[in-house]
Parts: structure tokens; C-alpha cells; sequence
């Protein structure tokens, strides 16, 4: 595991602009990271944050644009200048560079990370689920191996591969419901030997027309992605502390999608699958109730305290 370097000054101006970032581009990985005690929720966000824009410069110029892969490797250079205590002008390397001072992050998690992006950004088509799995690995997976050393935890390497599953679980989730949206940028991360399998024509994708085929498929990879969340959720009591309460919820959350992807009939080609707030809230509560246990105070008291927390 990475040591931290000498703890940098707390950059209050580039750990807001991190947080912005987190709230604007996932609610929900957002709302479980409310409920890390401060510090550790900084650091949490500097880390999406920096992934946030690796993963927005691999999304938004995509495989055809010429700048592309240098912009990528200048984002590299300043993931890992600021792992090298180097803070530079930008905030989101002032942001990384304060969280790896005070948590042992890997910076191994972070190149994983970046092989990922190049993969998006080399058009890689995915012909079976191992494919899908290492990708799903290298752009989500690993992002367990950077938030559990923020929160701490025991139980070594089980730990560490339950927070893989884990984040592959959400990134499955992420595509599952994107589909559409994603073929609409020429994009397809369903493996192609499953579209054979299932008896999935491109062309009635391509059209918007959700079929029986395609309902067995996505009805086969949502019990993948679920028993991948099962497999995350056992490293969920050896995180310590309150960083068990934000997995625990993000999680709850994730799979949130799922269970609106199996209402809505399966059809993701016309739509998003999309957990209400109020939905959120209800999953929060319910969450951190199965969590929590028995608490040593009120719980009327501390729910109201995390529902205010949300709102914020």
C-alpha cells in the first residue's frame, strides 16, 4: 500500500470545487459520501473528482478526436505529480495531491485507471464478458482499492477484492442503464458473444426496439451485476468506522437502478432508469437502519440529522 507524503494545507477552495463536481455528476455516489466523518469526505471527493475528469476527457473527445489521448496523458502526468507531493495550480491536482498526503491511496489504482480510459479511447469492442469484466475493473473496480484506505479497513486482500466487485457492480449498473444513450454516441459495451447467445439483433438496438431477446439478456446481466453486489457487500463490515454507513448506502443506491430497470420493463434504449429522491431517501434510511442496528440514541433524532445532511 502507498505511504502518504508529508500532509499538504488543506486547499478549501479546490476540496469545494471537488465537492461541486461529485454533487453535479453522481447523486448518488454523492449522498453516500456525505456520511464519511470530515476530512475523509474531502478526500473522497478529490478522488472521484480526479477520476471524474479522467473519465469526462475519455467520454466527451472520444476515440476520434486527435487531442484526445494527450489530453489523457497530461490528466496522467498530474495524477501523478500530485501522488509525487507536487500540489501545481489546477484544483484538481491540489485536491488529489492534499488527499495522498493523508490517506495511502495506491497510485496502482489510479494507472489501472488509466489504462481503462485509454481503452475507451482506442474504441475497444468488448467480444465477450471477460472483456466487459477487465473494463469494468479498470474504470470502476479500482476505485475501491482508492476509497477504502481513506475510511481504513481490516481484513487485507478480501477486503480489497469485495471492493472491486463492488465497484464493478456500479459500473455494470452504469452501462446497463446508459445503453441508449451510449449507442447514440456509437458506443456498445454489451459483449457481442452475448448478443449471440441471446439471439440480440444490433439493428433492433439501433432501432429502439426492446425485444423478448434483449429483455433475457439484461435480465441475465442484472443477476451478474447482483451477485457482484453481493460479493461487495460482505467487505462492507471490515470497513471501519463510518465508511461502512456511505458504502453501505452507495451501494444501496446502485442497485436502486436495477430494481427501476426491471420495472421499466427492461427498456433502456428510450430512456434511463432513474431512482426518484424520495425513492433515495427511502433506500438511505432503510440502508442505514439494517447498518446502524441498534443505535445508542435516538433514531428518530439521527434520521432526521441525515435527512438534513442529504438536503444539503
Amino acid at each position: 500500500m502507498a505511504q502518504p507524503h508529508q500532509a499538504q494545507p488543506f486547499p478549501f477552495d479546490a476540496l469545494a470545487w471537488c465537492q461541486q463536481i461529485t454533487q453535479t455528476h453522481s447523486q448518488t455516489f454523492y449522498r453516500g459520501s456525505l456520511l464519511y466523518p470530515k476530512g475523509q469526505r474531502e478526500a473522497v471527493w478529490a478522488v472521484y473528482a480526479a477520476c471524474r475528469i479522467g473519465d469526462d476527457i475519455a467520454d466527451d473527445l472520444g476515440p476520434h478526436s486527435a487531442g484526445a489521448q494527450l489530453e489523457l496523458d497530461r490528466w496522467w502526468a498530474q495524477v501523478q505529480a500530485a501522488f509525487a507531493g507536487h500540489a501545481g495550480e489546477g484544483q484538481m491536482q491540489r485536491a488529489l495531491a492534499w488527499a495522498v498526503s493523508r490517506y495511502p491511496v495506491p497510485l496502482t489504482a489510479f494507472a489501472e485507471l488509466y489504462e481503462g480510459f485509454c481503452m475507451d479511447l482506442r474504441g475497444t469492442t468488448y467480444h465477450t464478458l471477460a472483456d466487459l469484466e477487465l473494463y469494468c475493473r479498470r474504470v470502476a473496480g479500482v476505485v475501491g482499492f482508492m476509497i477504502a484506505p481513506i475510511g481504513g479497513y481490516r481484513g487485507g486482500e478480501d477486503t480489497l477484492g469485495a471492493a472491486l466487485a463492488l465497484g464493478q457492480a456500479m459500473q455494470l449498473t452504469n452501462i446497463l442503464r446508459d445503453v441508449g444513450e451510449d449507442l447514440r454516441l456509437g458506443r456498445l459495451y454489451l459483449p457481442r458473444e452475448l448478443l449471440e447467445q441471446f439471439g440480440v439483433r444490433l439493428s433492433d438496438l439501433q432501432a429502439g426496439r426492446v425485444t423478448p431477446e434483449y429483455r433475457a439478456l439484461l435480465e441475465h446481466l442484472c443477476g451478474l451485476t447482483r451477485e457482484l453486489y453481493a460479493q461487495g457487500r460482505t467487505g462492507i463490515p471490515l470497513l471501519s468506522g463510518r465508511a461502512k454507513f456511505g458504502v453501505a448506502v452507495a451501494a444501496r443506491l446502485y442497485a436502486g437502478i436495477l430494481d427501476e430497470l426491471e420495472r421499466g420493463g427492461y427498456d433502456n434504449l428510450n430512456g434511463r432508469a432513474v431512482v426518484s429522491g424520495r425513492r433515495k431517501l427511502w433506500l438511505t434510511l432503510r440502508e442505514l437502519d439494517v447498518q446502524f442496528g441498534h443505535p445508542q440514541y435516538c433514531p428518530l433524532h439521527w434520521a432526521g440529522q441525515q435527512y438534513q445532511r442529504l438536503k444539503a
